[in-house]
């Protein structure tokens, strides 16, 4: 098959989620044999962070064969004051862009590509093929998140796509539920994310001399929330003298870093709550801890938690956040937790008490990640790019 991959956003140096499964997409396909053409719009130059395929072949629609169209800086303040008052039309700054400057580049290379199948990243780029290109390649789009954002969130604009689209491909079976509450004539999959099967495990009944709690994300204050991690530790840290917090993720913002760093200091735990920064040896890391600890708001399919689990680590999330609630089979595989800081230190004091149970729940996520083997997945997403591929009309 001739694949082409839309995913019209950042990739260059991008450690995120959405770059990491662009590119591993792309090379598992080419290495099935397929050819894969990967499309994105960036207004950097130079590599991914993740290694990309030699063989893919990938275009930045911001420097396209010489022409080159950054995001105005005029576009970005009219985005940042839009979105003070409405998310949707914010992001809806970004449509008018790539309507303006770089339609003729999505077509040129639909022309070349000459693709059997579009696997598309999200909404926007699925209303770019189908609403203004109107391609009659057939489109699955896929969902990173919970689908019922999209109806409160993104641009009105992008959602007729959704209906467009052969397929819409969503993570797990609670945001089919969301999305069909919207759309009852649309194809939905489920499919989630490829999370590694690591060979090695973290060794949870091993009695140590430092115990380690992970956190794993962009330090990111409403998304992520790392600070509520460490108050949580602070709270605690008194009768745990024996264990540590490493937060590992990319700086967001300087102000909510200088802000952690304060509590920490503050608290006087400097020695004992690190901010670790990127990695790219994160299975080591994740070996080398003890309980994963998740207090994000939401989540789509988190890659860190789900390898966390896969290498043999329970995990403890906040109930309200639909896919934690929906991976984390509260008491077997980790703890769920009501909102709040004095809550989440509640859940977190019982696996660290505990050595045994932690290395049940444990041994126990890591089996519950199986059903998210890379063979299983991409196999899954192989037979339904054939089956939308070989039921195109247009040929």
């Amino acid at each position: 098959m001739r694949i082409l991959l839309a995913n019209f956003t950042k990739m260059v140096g991008d450690s995120g989620g959405l770059a990491k499964v662009n590119v591993a997409f792309a090379n598992e396909m080419v290495r099935r044999g397929h050819t894969v053409t990967t499309v994105y719009s960036d207004d950097l130059e130079g590599d991914f962070f993740y290694p990309l395929d030699e063989r893919v072949t990938a275009y930045n629609l911001r420097h396209f064969r010489g022409q080159t169209h950054l995001f105005p800086i005029s576009y970005k303040i009219r985005r940042e004051i839009l979105r003070a008052f409405s998310e949707r039309k914010g992001r809806a700054v970004n449509l008018v862009f790539v309507e303006k400057y770089l339609l003729p580049y999505v077509r040129t290379i639909l022309d070349e590509a000459q693709p059997d199948v579009i696997v598309s990243f999200q909404p926007a780029s699925s209303k770019v093929l189908l609403s203004n290109l109107q391609t009659r390649v057939p489109v699955i789009t896929m969902s990173h998140g919970d689908p019922e954002d999209y109806f409160h969130t993104y641009p009105t604009e992008e959602l007729p796509s959704l209906s467009l689209s052969s397929v819409c491909q969503v993570l797990l079976p609670i945001y089919e539920e969301h999305l069909r509450t919207h759309l009852l004539d649309i194809r939905i999959e489920v499919i989630g994310n490829v999370v590694p099967q690591y060979e090695q495990q973290a060794n949870l009944a091993q009695n140590k001399e430092t115990y380690k709690i992970l956190f794993v994300g962009r330090l990111v204050r409403s998304h992520k929330r790392p600070h509520l991690l460490i108050e949580a530790f602070i709270k605690i840290a008194a009768e745990f003298p024996n264990w540590i917090l490493e937060l590992w993720g990319a700086e967001d913002n300087r102000r909510y870093q200088k802000e952690l760093k304060k509590k920490i200091a503050a608290a006087g735990l400097a020695e004992r709550i690190h901010l670790c920064g990127t990695t790219s040896d994160i299975p080591r890391v994740l070996q080398s801890s003890d309980l994963c600890v998740a207090p994000s708001a939401s989540e789509g399919f988190s890659l860190a938690h789900t390898e966390a689990m896969s290498m043999g680590l329970p995990l403890i999330g906040y109930r309200s956040c639909v896919s934690l609630s929906a991976l984390i089979r509260d008491g077997e595989n980790g703890l769920l937790t009501e909102d709040g800081v004095e809550s989440l230190a509640e859940k977190m004091a019982i696996l660290m008490r505990d050595r045994d149970l932690r290395a049940r729940m444990g041994q126990a996520a890591r089996d519950s990640m199986r059903a998210y083997a890379p063979e299983i997945i991409w196999a899954r997403w192989e037979q339904l790019m054939r089956e939308v591929a070989d039921s195109r009309t247009d040929i």
